[in-house]
């Protein structure tokens, strides 16, 4: 088949990404924020029980894209995995809400203790299904679908939206959800965002279409394709990229679980402070890296990784020192570091995303998408949370107020060493960045420019 050279992404595929892209992250938002503080503050106030959830949410999410993604490959579809994915996920997080401790007491007529532990198995197994699907719909499906539409000479531009979008997931998530959670609760809150969901799959059936570059390719032994020595050696600028992105997640997940926890709790924020806090430094970071989405495309997008990883650790270290006496400091301080971080924090994201995508094969897009989640979720979610709970646990901070009426209490609770811990993690991809572009000028030394996208 010849090759169709794009110049633009398209109305309809901008339409159909940033609908697709914002649900999908509204609802991983949920999953990861808001259902830590969901087990924590109505089932079991214990971080143990978040740290699992997040793990064994990684390795399903993983798992599920590596087959996945190997299968919309082989069957020349991605259409149908999103869309349909999508319709169901909505189902799952749906049914989330329907987990408590009363409602597990009356279900199996036992007593509370043993009704909080089947509600802490129901909602560690629900939130690994609900994983599964949005990780065939959005992780492979849609990532491969984004590759497949996208050529590098504008791949800049569309990561940076996509960098863009769990930023404003977050804000929607972390703000509004939060305000809504006091109003509504969760159980109708989980209800409504699953609709939400569903709706999206169904408006896929009609509106989703394949690239017409897109063919039936592989078998279901293409699972392990990526991890082949000869694919690895073969493409040594993809695989370095995926290391600096790994590192780059383990940094986010070391903090990012208990963040909230941590607002409410040590800092002592209300519902309204984080959702102030957290949402401005959210929006001007997302203004000023849209700002900067088009430049990526004519710089040096592996150089562009030094000055990025830095705001990203300047702003984690900020984050650390920014407890005092007074709130009202508490709050500016926390606030502008939060807004230091969130600017490196999208910029690295968009960067490795498209620099992913420049060194992954076109023709094997999907069956790669698993080894992405390797380094992007696998990694970062099983090794973030334990660096991240066994400072919490080394801190063994109790909760300040221990009369709180809003905040359930719990043995010990996040402590400031995850952002400093965030920030040495993030200095990490300094020693990566340098291999990076050595590999690439190897590259490019071997074989002709014009036939290397990379080169150019």
């Amino acid at each position: 088949m010849q090759t169709i050279r794009k110049t633009s992404f398209g109305k309809q595929n901008w339409w159909i990404l940033v609908l697709f892209g914002l649900i999908g992250q509204i609802a991983w938002s949920v999953e990861n924020m808001y259902f830590n503080l969901f087990v924590f503050e109505t089932i079991a106030p214990d971080l143990d029980v978040v740290t699992l959830m997040v793990q064994l949410s990684g390795i399903a999410a993983t798992v599920t894209t590596l087959v996945a993604g190997t299968l919309s490959d082989k069957s020349g579809n991605r259409r149908s995995f999103i869309s349909y994915g999508y319709l169901i996920w909505g189902v799952t997080v749906a049914l989330f809400g329907m987990i408590s401790p009363e409602s597990m007491a009356k279900i199996f007529n036992t007593t509370s203790a043993k009704a909080v532990s089947i509600a802490l198995v129901l909602v560690v197994v629900g939130d690994c299904v609900m994983t599964l699907f949005g990780s065939t719909a959005n992780d492979a499906a849609f990532n491969a679908w984004v590759t497949d539409n996208t050529e590098e000479s504008f791949r800049g531009k569309v990561e940076g939206a996509l960098a863009v979008l769990p930023l404003v997931a977050m804000l929607i998530v972390a703000g509004g959800f939060g305000i809504l959670v006091e109003v509504m609760g969760y159980k109708l809150l989980f209800i409504l965002l699953g609709i939400v969901i569903t709706a999206c799959g169904l408006a896929g059936v009609f509106i989703i279409k394949d690239s017409p570059t897109l063919e039936k390719k592989g078998t279901l032994k293409d699972i392990v394709y990526g991890f082949k020595p000869s694919v690895i050696k073969g493409n040594p600028t993809l695989y370095l990229s995926l290391c600096i992105m790994g590192v780059y997640g383990i940094a986010c997940q070391i903090f990012m679980p208990y963040m909230i926890i941590y607002m409410k709790t040590y800092l002592g924020f209300t519902t309204v402070e984080y959702s102030v806090v957290f949402g401005a430094a959210i929006i001007v970071g997302a203004i000023i890296n849209l700002l900067l989405a088009g430049v990526t495309d004519r710089l040096d997008k592996a150089k562009l990784l030094y000055p990025a990883a830095a705001v990203f650790a300047v702003g984690l270290a900020g984050m650390y020192f920014a407890h005092f006496e007074g709130k009202t400091a508490t709050l500016l301080v926390f606030g502008l570091a939060g807004f230091v971080m969130i600017t490196g924090y999208i910029l690295i994201s968009a960067l490795c995303g498209a620099l992913v995508r420049d060194y992954t094969p076109q023709s094997d897009a999907g069956k790669l998408q698993g080894v992405r989640m390797i380094f992007s979720v696998l990694l970062p979610m099983l090794l973030g949370p334990m660096i991240g709970n066994a400072i919490n646990k080394a801190a063994a901070i109790p909760l300040p107020d221990m009369s709180s009426a809003d905040v359930m209490t719990t043995q010990y609770i996040p402590a400031p060493g995850i952002f400093l811990a965030g920030a040495i993690a993030a200095a990490l991809m300094f020693a990566l960045i340098p291999l990076l572009i050595k590999f690439r000028e190897k590259v490019c030394a071997t074989v002709e420019t014009q036939e290397v996208e990379e080169c150019n």
